[in-house]
């Protein structure tokens, strides 16, 4: 007689188990190719948070008056030029220098190393109207730097990149901010949208951006529409800042820095 054995309730069980075991990698896997990154992730409109190194990050870098252990006291960032020798800052952070050839800018700079070299400053930029009145619409400058004990030669923009510039914007653009308070050994960074407080003076409410942050880059869509200046020297309040407008003279102030007479 054939005998026809009926599997048992335990192995249906486990054959369940085992398909099941099968398929939930399959599973996952198919869950990590869909999901979605968390929104949450990234900062919110107007919150200051420690900016994290990047390609961005590497063309900001605060301005040391002699070495680096004399403390940084503004910021800047690299510019595109014909010779990719070009940094952008506020013109009151370059007006004040005692001795703009002890200035040295460090792009990338985070607890007391300078990642991509020492950049010594070699010719500054500066509009007329500030040189005689500090009128503060024209609140923004460009100097040139070459390689601190470097390779003759050899440029920053090669090194880092360097920021477009842009002068026409909307009214109310979203600008990030990337500065180094000068209490800090990392640059802050802090995104929101931006109002008019007058045709000639742009505001942005962003905490922490204390004294340092002068200068620093206000960026939209990866161009250089401004920097932390102008009105009130760009603020007395720490949360609040402002930046020039930048016109035609601010672009015509930067093609005499930028690009080559040939």
């Amino acid at each position: 007689m054939i005998q026809h054995l009926l599997p048992r309730a335990c192995d249906f069980a486990r054959a369940r188990t085992r398909r099941a075991l099968r398929i939930l990698p399959a599973l996952v896997a198919v869950s990590a190719l869909l999901s979605v990154p968390d929104a949450a992730a990234a900062p919110a409109f107007g919150v200051t948070s420690r900016a994290v190194p990047d390609a961005v990050t590497a063309r900001v870098g605060p301005l040391f008056e002699g070495s680096l252990d004399d403390g940084h006291f503004c910021t800047a960032s690299v510019v595109r030029s014909d010779y990719g020798d070009v940094i952008a800052t506020a013109a009151h952070c370059l007006d004040d220098l005692d001795v703009m050839e002890n200035a040295v800018f460090a792009p990338g700079y985070r607890n007391g190393v300078a990642p991509y070299g020492l950049w010594r400053l070699t010719g500054r930029y500066i509009a007329p109207e500030w040189s005689e009145s500090a009128d503060p619409d024209d609140d923004i400058a460009f100097a040139t730097v070459a390689p601190l004990g470097g390779a003759e030669g050899q440029n920053v923009q090669d090194v880092v990149g360097g920021f477009r510039v842009a002068v026409a914007r909307p009214d109310r653009p979203t600008v990030t901010v990337l500065g180094y308070p000068s209490s800090r050994e990392t640059p802050l960074r802090c995104a929101n949208v931006t109002t008019l407080l007058s045709g000639t003076q742009r505001r942005i409410d962003c905490p922490d951006l204390s004294g340092g942050t002068s200068g620093s880059p206000w960026l939209v869509d990866g161009a250089l529409a401004g920097v932390l200046g102008g009105y009130e020297a760009g603020g007395t309040d720490p949360d609040v800042s402002y930046s020039a407008v930048l016109g035609e003279q601010a672009l015509e102030l930067y093609r005499e820095a930028a690009v080559s007479a040939n």
